[in-house]
């Protein structure tokens, strides 16, 4: 489709016909356009692709500007480069005019001449013309220019290593000269003289060096044949382990299962054991952390946390510069701790109890085996193997609670009506087990003893003469106490003059406003106050009745 910068802008007409083109191309009614090659395009291309960008433009449909221009790539190759010392035919007889004054030659001048300068140039003499060299123009591409060694020859590199080995051969000569001019058998005198040859001979060449298989005397590796790997110091003897020696293997290759052991290439460290079907002891390799726990290692860490930790607090603990001091201090910090812990549980002990739930059982009962075959959940239910217990009932049973001995509702008082705990007769729920003590304090405070207890402190009544305790008193007496009548109902007996005086005071006492329950007068200290039937009756035909709806009644109709 040709743009419209090459054919002008498009007349309504015009453009609604391309519009009409178009559809049917991509509708397959109309033949697709043809690009210059003669080959078709794509109807379905979007226009932002097959539009050409106005200087590419040439004003016909094309998708040339899409493909990758052909460029001549034949100066990119390696073996283009200047043919250096190559020279043009034979020399000229006699000097030419405009060549170089120094050596004749027609491609430079004097002043770019790199023969060396003549008493007399070729100009005056006529001799010795050189040839004429040739003048190559190279073209070199992108890659070929950025190239730092287009050009270089490696044949070249052969000249340094003759060298080398020529200078080599000198040096060995001239010390087996040395060693033949003195007839001893020594060994030690014999290297002697092979370093005194070499110190002298040599001028050690910098460029070249020496050989470490012949000319390294080999004593100096004595020390450290045992040390291989590490960089040791024979005169302060700090060894340092830098590199892995040659002959071990590489942690990351021990397993080559992906799903193995981490290997972090950063730190170049692995945790774990990369061999999990082989022990610990006896794997080459155990990782990281084996080597982190074991031996002598967490004793190191328990003393620089100890350091750390004294030295936040205060005290002036380091390791690295009193080791002496800090492992003293931790050692006596050991000690106290363990007896302070001994003094601990001692006076637990002695205070609470409970020294037999210390008590482990056999080693034999705990590494027990058995034939029965029990297979258990995630949650730790029986799946199989052993037959499942019945459930009692949905609520947690046998669960004992604030050191309780027994469960909620397992003792019931006949006196009171209410339940408890059978193990310290308490009636509150979720309350601490006081044990025998709190038996005993309940039956104290209860109403039966409370009575026995007042009954004979008492002055009002005689005391009461011994009777026969036959069948019907016991009878009787256990009608009147666990009776459900109250105090003042029933059949009663009323003292008259007692009841005239109980009413006196409680008109005083009403007069007075005070209309709590307690009584005008004070109640002796040590002694248990009792009230009467009469001031009972008294205190109830005096009492508002604010429920009778006649109370306030009165008739002013007289």
């Amino acid at each position: 489709m040709a743009s419209a910068s090459a054919t002008g802008k498009l007349s309504r007409e015009e453009f609604r016909r391309q519009k009409d083109l178009d559809a049917a191309r991509k509708a397959g009614t109309a033949p697709a356009a043809l690009d210059e090659e003669g080959k078709p395009i794509n109807p379905h291309i979007p226009q932002y692709i097959a539009q050409a960008p106005w200087y590419l433009d040439t004003g016909a449909p094309s998708l040339s500007h899409q493909r990758i221009p052909e460029y001549d790539r034949s100066s990119d190759k390696l073996d283009n480069w200047y043919d250096r010392g190559a020279k043009a035919g034979p020399a000229a007889k006699k000097y030419r005019k405009g060549a170089c004054e120094n050596c004749g030659a027609l491609t430079h001048k004097k002043q770019d001449c790199l023969e060396r300068p003549r008493k007399k140039g070729a100009k005056f003499t006529n001799r010795d013309i050189a040839p004429d060299e040739v003048i190559q123009d190279v073209a070199s591409g992108y890659d070929a220019k950025r190239d730092r060694w287009n050009g270089y020859d490696p044949a070249a590199h052969r000249e340094v290593y003759e060298e080398y080995e020529a200078v080599e051969a000198a040096r060995q000569k001239l010390r087996e000269e040395e060693i033949d001019k003195r007839t001893t058998t020594d060994l030690a005198a014999v290297r002697k003289v092979a370093k005194a040859g070499k110190d002298k001979a040599g001028a050690r060449d910098d460029d070249f060096g020496s050989s470490e298989d012949e000319d390294e005397d080999q004593d100096k590796y004595a020390e450290a044949a045992d040390a291989v790997g590490q960089k040791l110091d024979t005169k302060t003897r700090i060894t340092v382990r830098n590199l892995r020696i040659r002959e071990d293997t590489a942690k990351y290759l021990i397993n080559l299962d992906p799903s193995s052991a981490y290997y972090d290439p950063k730190t170049r460290s692995m945790r774990d054991n990369p061999m999990r079907n082989v022990p610990e002891e006896e794997a080459r390799f155990a990782g990281d952390n084996f080597l982190r726990f074991s031996g002598e290692a967490p004793e190191v860490q328990k003393l620089q946390l100890f350091a750390w930790n004294a030295a936040q607090r205060g005290n002036d603990v380091h390791i690295n510069a009193l080791p002496t001091q800090g492992q003293l201090l931790h050692k006596e910090y050991v000690k106290k701790k363990e007896e302070l812990k001994d003094t601990t549980k001692v006076s637990i002990l002695s205070k609470y109890g409970g020294e037999e739930y210390l008590e482990k059982a056999p080693k034999e009962l705990l590494n027990g085996q058995t034939e029965e075959y029990v297979e258990y959940s995630r949650t730790g239910q029986v799946i199989k193997g052993r037959e499942r217990a019945k459930t009692k009932s949905k609520y947690a049973e046998d669960v004992y609670v604030n050191n309780h001995t027994s469960v909620w509702g397992s003792w019931y008082d006949m006196t009171s009506g209410q339940w408890g705990y059978a193990c310290c007769h308490s009636f509150i729920h979720m309350s601490y087990c006081t044990g025998e003590a709190g038996i005993s304090a309940a039956e104290a405070s209860s109403a039966k003893n409370l009575l026995q207890v007042a009954a004979p402190s008492s002055s009002m009544p005689p005391p009461p003469h011994p009777v026969t305790d036959n069948a019907e008193d016991r009878k009787k007496k256990a009608e009147e106490l666990y009776s459900k009548k109250r105090l003042g109902e029933g059949d009663l007996s009323l003292d008259q003059s007692k009841l005239a005086q109980a009413m006196g005071e409680e008109r005083k006492r009403k007069a007075k406003g005070d209309d709590d329950d307690d009584r005008s007068g004070k109640k002796p200290k040590g002694s248990s106050y009792e009230v009467s039937e009469e001031e009972l009756e008294a205190y109830r035909m005096n009492r508002r009745m604010t429920e009778d709806p006649m109370a306030n009644y009165v008739d002013t109709e007289l």
